[in-house]
């Protein structure tokens, strides 16, 4: 299996691209209006706060790569936002790079479902 900060790599576009789709699905065609409220989904404290919502679903083998993906040694220093946080996002696309590369879609959208509602709840 790919290491924490690949399979972050990979679930940053996975998720990124779900959405975008999940915005114009709603009616947005603006480019900056589609770039502004993909932010709240994208940002790592939105990331971080839907691996908060679901936490407590994941399965075990879900929470280890969770785990791996948090605990990953990173090169990168992130901007405005603090250390857990980012490693949290981390981990959190980690669950989705993983999900992926297993072809296990169904618990990906599932998961990726989660996460819109919450944070669609939790920001405003």
């Amino acid at each position: 299996m790919a290491n924490g900060l690949s399979l972050a790599y990979l679930g940053d576009a996975v998720y990124e691209l779900r959405i975008r789709e999940h915005l114009m699905k709603k009616g947005f065609g603006k480019v900056a209006d589609l770039h502004r409220m993909a932010i709240r989904f994208t940002s790592a404290s939105g990331q971080a706060m839907a691996i908060e919502g679901v936490m407590a679903c994941l399965s075990d083998e879900e929470l280890a790569v969770f785990k791996r993906g948090r605990n990953a040694p990173s090169t990168h220093k992130p901007k405005n936002i603090d250390l857990a946080t980012y490693h949290q996002a981390t981990g959190f696309e980690s669950v989705l790079g993983y999900l992926y590369l297993e072809s296990q879609q169904e618990r990906l959208e599932e998961l990726i479902g989660k996460s819109i509602v919450i944070i669609e709840e939790n920001s405003g």
